[in-house]
């Protein structure tokens, strides 16, 4: 009896051991861009009230993340993702190469656009990604995001380059067997979605003023590779699986704010652009006709700009929608997979920002609104008597030289930006922890307080490279 006892507590033991080296066979990574712990908390209060939860906050593994970079305590978007994507840390502006890359500036092109590589032969090393790793190893890789397709956090997954702005460089890195061609990916990254087809189509004076002054269509390069393209929603879900999959669902520039999505006119971009749960829903329908699994990096990118501009409810509507495609992802993989014993879903963020709760609200005042006190239920007032908002941000443009009282009608609308501390034309990002959410295969060692450079070498064990 003793010896069965302990035969299955061996058994047990390394089964736990094989499942904390994971051996995942699927990984997906959501990035919420700048979401730190006070917008989760604002987030969550909005949506489901102080006793509420985010589908984030039920998965059962959580760890604190550092964040900065290899030389500023305060990091850009490209070296934090791309240390969770390389396990580097490399200096601000940089895309996953090595720690001694110079961040060269961009130079701009024939026709004035800025994004030029002027990445000098020398400069630094690339760094191999974990979704180039996974590639290797025969699995199926995607990445999509509300940003940009070139930006910092999706580019951060296939490109190496000195500056996270060269995003015409960027682009050509994605085109298999073309000129600028990232050959680490092999055959080609299987899933992309995002935003900015101008860096990925010819200059026209008239309609794509800030398209490629080269003349390349990178589109057309990648259809001729069997790449199925979309440039709407409707494409996305007509694309059949088997083959690979671009969609940019926005002539220039980023998706819409989820905020502003649905109140697009008919004729307009946003109307016609997927919402990120829907985008996630379709990669992982796409990445899993591979047998081997796959890797997919899931950004919801538009929470980070409405932060740097002070407007608060855009960025609490976008962690919303960012939630909403983790709830999404992880509903799919249940289906499937009830346990998640093969599918490690990962939750977390680049870096904060400055947001800060302010003053003693009472609960259940609208966390947008003016802070009501919970011991009167009345307007709280600074020390020269005026009303102010219990959602504030360290620095901004929205800096009054003089305060006055606020009421709800102002603060609530769509367009307010909320007060700030220090006047600066654009709020900055913040040097403190974020948090990281985990369940699935090999989520384990997901605990305690972590380097972001450590989360890779968590991803790679997880995958048993």
């Amino acid at each position: 009896m003793k010896r069965t006892l302990l035969a299955a507590a061996l058994a047990l033991s390394f089964a736990n051991a094989a499942q904390a080296a994971g051996e995942a066979k699927n990984i997906i990574f959501f990035l919420g861009d700048g979401m730190g712990p006070s917008t989760i908390t604002a987030s969550r209060i909005y949506k489901y009230g102080e006793d509420g939860s985010l589908a984030m906050d039920k998965l059962e593994r959580t760890a604190r993340v550092k964040t900065y970079s290899n030389d500023a305590q305060t990091t850009d978007s490209a070296p934090s993702m791309a240390a969770y994507m390389t396990g580097v840390k490399m200096n601000n502006e940089v895309i996953s190469m090595s720690a001694n890359t110079v961040a060269t500036n961009p130079g701009k092109d024939a026709n004035g656009n800025l994004g030029v590589n002027n990445c000098a032969a020398g400069n630094g090393s690339t760094a191999v990604t974990i979704l180039e790793l996974a590639k290797a190893k025969g699995k199926a890789v995607g990445s999509i995001t509300t940003t940009e397709l070139t930006h910092a956090t999706p580019a951060a997954t296939f490109s190496h380059i000195c500056n996270r702005n060269a995003q015409y460089a960027i682009a050509a890195q994605l085109v298999p067997g073309g000129a600028g061609y990232n050959a680490a990916l092999l055959d080609g990254v299987d899933v992309l979605m995002g935003g900015g087809r101008n860096h990925f189509t010819p200059f026209d004076a008239a309609s794509n003023k800030t398209g490629r002054a080269d003349g390349r269509n990178l589109l057309t390069e990648m259809a001729a590779k069997g790449y199925v393209v979309a440039a709407n929603k409707t494409e996305m879900n007509a694309a059949a699986a088997g083959k690979k999959f671009i969609g940019l669902y926005s002539s220039k520039s980023h998706l819409e704010y989820e905020l502003d999505r649905s109140a697009t006119p008919p004729l307009g971009e946003g109307a016609s652009q997927p919402s990120l749960a829907e985008m996630t829903v379709k990669a992982m329908d796409l990445l899993a006709q591979n047998k081997d699994g796959y890797f997919l990096m899931v950004e919801g990118g538009r929470i980070d700009h409405a932060l740097h501009g002070t407007n608060a409810k855009r960025a609490l509507t976008d962690t919303i929608a960012f939630d909403d495609a983790i709830k999404a992802a992880l509903d799919k993989a249940k289906l499937s997979d009830p346990t998640l014993a093969n599918t490690l879903i990962v939750v977390t963020a680049d870096h904060d920002h400055t947001l800060a709760f302010n003053g003693y609200a009472k609960r259940g005042n609208p966390i947008l609104d003016i802070n009501r006190g919970y011991k009167d239920k009345l307007p709280s007032k600074d020390a020269d008597g005026n009303s102010y908002t219990t959602l504030v941000f360290g620095n901004g443009p929205n800096r009054p030289n003089t305060r006055a009282s606020l009421d709800s009608a102002t603060v609530l609308a769509d367009n307010y930006l909320q007060e700030t501390g220090v006047r600066l034309a654009s709020e900055t990002h913040g040097g403190g922890d974020v948090k990281l959410f985990a369940t699935g295969a090999g989520a384990k060692p997901f605990k305690g307080t972590l380097d972001n450079t450590k989360v890779f070498s968590l991803l790679k064990s997880a995958f048993g490279l």
